[in-house]
């Protein structure tokens, strides 16, 4: 038997929808339609919104103007040697020839800069322009100026706002709401000239579209050209007054020329234009690759220097970048073999991953350190086998890893064994580990693979291990293909490819839940908003009342302000009880001494009554009364809780419950919307989960009831997030399959 406790949710969480459990009748959590756009930004369009009143959808503006103008202005353009004004205008001038823009100089102190005519002030300029650059100091002057002439966008080059304090983010937002009023787009300020690269063009296949808050951490994918992986865009945000990450990746998520999208962050400017943005993209199955820096306080807290932002809470932004399936990597050699193998790579046919080696030890190591990121080595067939015993000796182990003992040279044995492992249908990709130049064999072995990937709609991938890198196996023969991907160290190759093999899984299964968002308030909204007390905690018993207008079953109980009337209580309740002191500034009843579990006589309840608000008087604690509580069956003790994150909102979180919260932090989050889908995936991603699956002669835990509770909770998160600063219901006992859940403790504050 067991009685209910208090812990604390120390991390953040969030809801999501459900399936009978509760005392109450279940409610309905989708709804037709209604939507409510209002209008947004010049081009944005109507805007459907959820019951929380935030959008469903990402506007998208048309950047193509600013990638590929037909005018550009330079402001404070210059041509005097030394200055950096003249090496940036002299930069501007041949990019501009490369997308055949016309160049307007602005400057009022010259009449011509290379040759050019140039203008006094913005009005003097010839024609409308798509993009001004600005190479001012201070560009909020100039801004007004722009929208009088009807300038599309603007680049701010200039430093000195947010990344330097309080006084430089009051400039960025004077300069931010300068850009709402004109109807322009801003890039910046605080970025640079990453946009105007130059990019080969001698380049094809899907290329990558690159997006960075730092403009250096851009440089290595940016120097994939070399390797001959084509890159379309490169966006520096810089502090993102106006254009943001999220407004980028919307706009490449649509281009037919990318096939992924590679972004370095440092911090979001808004969490749920973020999320739309993956949404879209995930639509399009566009593969979105990020580092999202700020793991650590010590890398939150620079990040925060040089862009100004929120980072928010760590785990909020893993499990909202998992949610809409954009890829997190930690490092910027990660980045660039993650995000050149999803733009290239055709879809799998299968998850199998076949290892091929010359060495027996090779295959070994890079076996295990596969196996131990989740890649499946699928045991080849006997037939399998002994075909490729045709051309490898029987001593060696073919089952996978496929140990050759040297790649034949002198003939056509080697096409053979690749052919026959690329042709099992277990097997949906090739990986082939050289770990130095051993020639000829590696050149020999390098050109077969090149061969055979021309021949196959599998995925070839090799790992060159020489530390030399100028070798003409690597250089010429596995670069020069299109279809092989190569990669320097067998860390990067096993996080490239499990992404691959990751984000096509979640393509192919995305539904966005922005199309499932309840856009109407439910019946439980009314109830619960009468129950809500602005800027105050709930106690423990209007907690529970709160849980029960939105379905979730909680125990039978009363609250009770006498000893007689907690007897009475005790024999409608039914014995044994548990009885608990009730007050809105209660959270660790516990710990007072104001928990009595197991009472089985009406003496022991009168007893327990006077103890409880004796100790309430001495503690100081004001009681609203006692709480006597239906005893109930052990089961697997969860947590299911809201937070409010400060970039992505109300948050949703479910894990071990009971005092395991703060020992273990065994906690998933979600982030509103989600559907069914993602809270079992949420359950699935507990350290603990197989106590819901029962162990040690324990019965199965009713799954479905936890389910359905963290989605009545979500819905409860997205119609009082305005509300509801804190939910935490802790413990749920997750009964046997088939008998529910209950909430036997809650705590709720309210904003």
């Amino acid at each position: 038997m067991l009685g209910s406790t208090h812990g604390t949710l120390t991390t953040h969480s969030r809801p999501a929808r459900v399936v009978a459990c509760g005392e109450q009748p279940p409610h309905t959590v989708h709804s037709m339609t209604d939507p409510r756009g209002d209008a947004g930004r010049p081009g944005d369009g109507a805007v459907d919104r959820d019951v929380s009143g935030r959008p469903l959808r990402a506007p998208v503006p048309d950047l193509d103007r600013f990638f590929r103008p037909e005018s550009v202005a330079v402001i404070g353009a210059s041509d005097s040697e030394g200055r950096p004004n003249t090496g940036i205008t002299r930069q501007l001038i041949a990019w501009a020839e490369r997308v055949g823009a016309r160049l307007h100089p602005v400057n009022p102190g010259r009449e011509q800069v290379f040759g050019r005519a140039c203008h006094a002030t913005v009005a003097d300029l010839p024609e409308a322009v798509d993009l001004a650059v600005l190479l001012v100091g201070d560009p909020l002057p100039v801004i007004e100026q722009l929208a009088e002439a009807k300038v599309k966008f603007a680049v701010a080059f200039a430093s000195g706002f947010a990344e330097t304090g309080a006084d430089g983010a009051a400039a960025q937002d004077r300069l931010a709401e300068a850009v709402e009023r004109s109807g322009l787009r801003l890039l910046g300020p605080n970025t640079n000239l990453n946009a105007f690269e130059k990019f080969r063009d001698d380049l094809d296949g899907p290329a990558i579209a690159l997006i960075t808050q730092s403009g250096h951490q851009g440089r290595p994918v940016f120097t994939l050209q070399e390797l001959g992986i084509r890159l379309s865009h490169w966006a520096p945000t810089g502090n993102e007054a106006d254009l943001e990450t999220a407004d980028f990746l919307s706009y490449f998520a649509a281009r037919p020329e990318v096939g992924a999208i590679a972004a370095y962050v440092e911090g979001l400017k808004d969490g749920r234009g973020f999320l739309l943005a993956a949404d879209r993209a995930a639509r399009n199955k566009v593969p979105v690759v990020v580092v999202k820096v700020g793991r650590t306080e010590t890398g939150a807290r620079m990040a925060a220097s040089h862009t100004g932002k929120l980072t928010g809470a760590d785990e909020v932004v893993d499990a909202a970048m998992r949610q809409f399936g954009v890829i997190r990597v930690d490092g910027l050699d990660e980045l660039q073999d993650t995000a050149a193998l999803l733009a290239r790579a055709r879809k799998p046919t299968a998850e199998g991953i076949a290892v091929y080696s010359i060495s027996g030890g090779t295959g070994a190591h890079f076996s295990d350190l596969a196996t131990a990121a989740g890649l499946r080595l699928p045991t080849l067939s006997d037939a399998k086998q002994a075909e490729l015993h045709q051309w490898i000796p029987d001593y060696l182990n073919v089952a996978n890893p496929i140990d050759n003992g040297g790649h034949p040279v002198g003939d056509w044995r080697g096409r053979k064994i690749l052919d026959a492992i690329l042709a099992d249908p277990s097997v949906g990709v090739l990986i082939c580990p050289i770990t130095g130049p051993f020639p000829p064999m590696s050149d020999k072995l390098a050109q077969d693979l090149v061969d055979a990937a021309e021949q196959t709609d599998k995925q070839v991938c090799v790992v060159w291990g020489s530390p030399v890198g100028t070798e003409d196996a690597y250089r010429r023969t596995l670069l020069g293909s299109s279809r092989v991907a190569t990669f320097r160290t067998f860390a990067n190759c096993i996080t490239a490819v499990r992404a691959y093999l990751d984000h096509h899984r979640f393509a192919a299964g995305y539904r966005s839940p922005f199309d499932e968002a309840p856009r109407v308030l439910s019946p439980s909204f009314r109830k619960a908003q009468g129950l809500m007390r602005p800027g105050q905690q709930l106690s423990e018993h209007a907690a529970k009342q709160l849980l029960r207008a939105y379905g979730i079953r909680v125990p039978r109980e009363q609250l009770v302000t006498s000893a007689a009337a907690a007897v009475r209580a005790a024999s409608l309740v039914g014995y044994p009880v548990v009885m608990k002191g009730s007050g809105p500034q209660l959270a660790h009843k516990t710990e007072l001494g104001l928990v009595k579990v197991g009472l089985t006589s009406a003496s022991q309840v009168r007893d327990a009554y006077r103890e409880l608000t004796d100790i309430a008087r001495y503690e100081g604690v004001p009681l609203d009364g006692v709480l006597v509580c239906q005893m109930v069956e052990r089961g697997v003790e969860m947590v299911v809780g809201v937070t409010h994150d400060p970039l992505f909102g109300p948050t949703v979180s479910v894990g071990l419950g009971g005092v395991l919260v703060e020992v273990l932090r065994d906690i998933a989050v979600g982030v509103p919307p989600f559907g069914e889908d993602r809270a079992r995936a949420m359950l699935g991603e507990l350290r603990g989960h197989a106590l819901l699956e029962g162990v040690r002669g324990a019965p199965p835990a009713d799954v479905d009831a936890l389910v359905e509770v963290v989605l009545r909770v979500e819905r409860m998160a997205l119609e009082l997030g305005g509300e509801l600063a804190e939910l935490d219901i802790n413990p749920l006992v997750v009964l046997e399959r088939g008998q529910g859940a209950v909430a036997l403790d809650a705590l709720a504050v309210c904003h």
